[in-house]
């Protein structure tokens, strides 16, 4: 809608992981090249961990723009799969033409066809996003993948992206043998403010027409920082609407006054409460905070508008009235009692 106005070719700020914005900033750049290393080294495990909304899945797409030409990949973003699932799902991503069966016939015919590849020198390649909602059953089950290999090489390298939850999950004593296996490990942390104002630049020259990139005052830039804790997604959103709102205003200069008006009409200062039909709670003498988590089997979790302004905001991921009422989300606390 505002492209034009702006003089824009497409708009920036969009919140799709596109690699065209891939914006190299320190933490983005290691975080990119430990993948390509990884992989191109056929190193097995890697674990890239983040705060929702950081730029992982960016980074991996960006890492398939970057992989040798021998390399073939599979990308599984369906997480609620049992170990079974997760087997056909991989033959199907890499277009194995497979015979349905047990577990382990389809294991058979997956090692097989890896085998095959190892051998016309293929490296295969396994992305997994949002891992963090991957069961310990089936995590153990990944880690089995990684016994597929030859004396000296792995037959395929297993990428986990996931939430900071996946880092606490693999710290279950049950999944050591998992954690032992792990051969890269990254974390990447939000951008700090000079990074964020780069950011924001980085992404308006891209798509600018006549060279103006000084959009965003001072004032505004120092605002979406503090507002989005230097979260890559949120800074999206942020500046969009503020885009929108300029474009409305008849105004080409986003000043503090519209990022204070996109802040208040988006509501991404809520602050969530503890939901009223949450009567008592038994404890031994004392009354613990109540910690009420989204839960990923929630038919809310992905639209779920207060889980995301809290995560990432460095908040708990406390649940929205939409799915207050799944007792898995509930921690901390021996026994509720609901309405």
């Amino acid at each position: 809608m505002y492209e034009q106005f702006y003089g824009f070719t497409e708009k920036p700020f969009n919140t799709t992981p596109d690699p065209k914005f891939f914006f190299p900033s320190s933490k983005h750049t290691e975080a990119l090249n430990s993948l390509i290393y990884a992989t191109d080294q056929r190193k097995g495990f890697v674990v890239i961990t983040g705060e929702i909304g950081a730029g992982k899945t960016t980074v991996c797409r960006t890492l398939l723009n970057k992989l040798q030409l021998n390399t073939k990949c599979a990308i599984v973003t369906n997480t609620h799969l049992t170990p079974k699932e997760l087997i056909t799902e991989m033959l199907e991503e890499f277009e194995v033409d497979y015979r349905e069966g047990t577990k382990q016939r389809l294991l058979s015919q997956l090692n097989t066809f890896l085998i095959r590849q190892l051998a016309s020198d293929t490296n295969m390649v396994l992305i997994i996003d949002e891992a963090q909602n991957l069961t310990p059953k089936v995590l153990e089950e990944v880690r089995m993948l990684s016994n597929l290999e030859t004396e000296k090489e792995k037959l395929i390298q297993i990428i986990l992206l996931g939430q900071p939850q996946l880092r606490e999950k693999l710290g279950n004593i049950r999944l050591e043998q998992f954690k032992q296996r792990v051969a890269v490990y990254y974390h990447l942390s939000a951008l700090n403010k000079q990074e964020t104002e780069d950011y924001i630049l980085h992404r308006l020259k891209l798509v600018s027409t006549n060279g103006t990139v000084n959009i965003f005052s001072p004032q505004a830039i120092d605002l979406i920082y503090e507002n989005s804790s230097g979260i890559p997604r949120l800074i999206n959103l942020i500046c969009d609407s503020a885009l929108l709102s300029g474009y409305i205003y008849d105004t080409k200069q986003i000043t503090g006054k519209i990022i204070n008006e996109v802040i208040k009409e988006r509501d991404f200062a809520t602050v969530g409460t503890v939901p009223a039909d949450v009567d008592t709670f038994e404890t031994k003498g004392t009354v613990p905070e109540l910690k009420i988590h989204c839960c990923a089997d929630c038919q809310q979790y992905m639209n779920c508008k207060t889980k995301w302004v809290r995560a990432t905001k460095g908040e708990e991921q406390l649940c929205c009235s939409s799915c207050q009422y799944y007792q898995r989300c509930i921690e901390n606390i021996k026994t509720v009692k609901l309405n």
